[in-house]
């Protein structure tokens, strides 16, 4: 019997699923459901199931929350997923809980090239280089993918909740200022769509979601203009900082709704000069291409990728 693999994308606000098998993921078979109409991943599988009926060889699941032994905390979302429970609820052989930003990782390689968009041009990249994933989103993480003789192997992280660079001028400012509600100054509490919110109220006075204050950038508006300045000066020290310390040669990509929303105004904004200012350091910054990811499937193309793999024998 050919695998049939069940592939889940659990964000904060929605969860997709989809099929797979040896020709990976089937984007015919995805759908999308509010996380709101259901109690949890379970209910949200059962109805799946229930229109796509036929056996399951394995699970695989990207989840926007940390994942440790088998089960899954969702960070914005009250959903607890137990990886015990999906495999008795699908049948299948076996259950894989990965972060969201594992499996986008995972998908690099199985990305449609016209999903893959240039932002800064950088070096040709060295056969087998790491690369590197950036989640802009509700909220942020990174995901360093590496290519091994047994396939992708892509480690978890939650460098999202790592703490703020001492930076100087409104930065600095600003960051102290967010201690004030994120006690240890998280990267995520000023790179994320809520971020970018914080940031405009911080400089404005005002409360606007992202997408508004870069509808109001568009239009000239002074405040909007400063904020997201200062988001594109922190994420250039930021991004800087976690590719200095992997020196992902194969490139930086963003992805996430809100990396989709910033990244035409990154260039003029002076991103790539607060992202390669590393002393002696800035001319092998200046090689790493830095792209943008613009595929809403990727997180499902990389739990079928992590399966493929693990069917053959080559564990990720």
């Amino acid at each position: 019997m050919a695998d049939r693999f069940l592939l889940a994308d659990v964000g904060g606000t929605n969860t997709r699923v989809g099929l797979g098998g040896a020709q990976g993921l089937d984007p015919v078979s995805v759908q999308s459901f509010r996380n709101a109409d259901h109690s949890g991943l379970s209910s949200i599988v059962a109805t799946y199931i229930g229109q796509f009926p036929g056996p399951v060889t394995a699970v695989c699941a990207g989840v926007a929350g940390p994942v440790r032994d088998g089960h899954a905390q969702l960070t914005n979302v009250d959903w607890f997923i137990d990886g015990q429970e999906l495999k008795e609820a699908t049948g299948a052989r076996s259950v894989h809980l990965f972060n969201d930003l594992q499996v986008q990782g995972y998908a690099l390689d199985d990305l449609p090239s016209d999903s893959v968009i240039s932002l800064f041009k950088g070096a040709v990249a060295p056969a087998g280089a790491t690369r590197l994933v950036m989640g802009l989103g509700t909220g942020c993480n990174i995901a360093v993918v590496h290519r091994t003789a047994q396939g992708l192997r892509v480690p978890p992280s939650e460098t999202g909740h790592t703490s703020l660079p001492y930076m100087e001028g409104d930065a600095g400012a600003l960051i102290g200022h967010l201690s004030q509600t994120h006690y240890h100054k998280p990267i995520e509490a000023a790179l994320s769509g809520p971020g970018l919110s914080r940031i405009f109220r911080y400089l404005s006075g005002d409360t606007l979601p992202a997408a508004e204050i870069i509808d109001c950038h568009r239009r000239g508006d002074i405040d909007a203009t400063d904020a997201l300045a200062l988001f594109t000066e922190i994420l250039g020290v930021v991004a800087g900082n976690i590719a200095l310390a992997h020196l992902p040669m194969g490139g930086l990509y963003f992805i996430g709704g809100t990396a989709r929303a910033v990244a035409p105004y990154l260039a003029a904004l002076g991103f790539l000069e607060h992202f390669t200012a590393k002393g002696p350091y800035t001319p092998i910054m200046r090689e790493i291409p830095i792209r943008l990811v613009d595929d809403d499937f990727a997180a499902l193309r990389g739990c079928a990728r992590y399966l493929l793999q693990s069917a053959s024998g080559r564990l990720g």
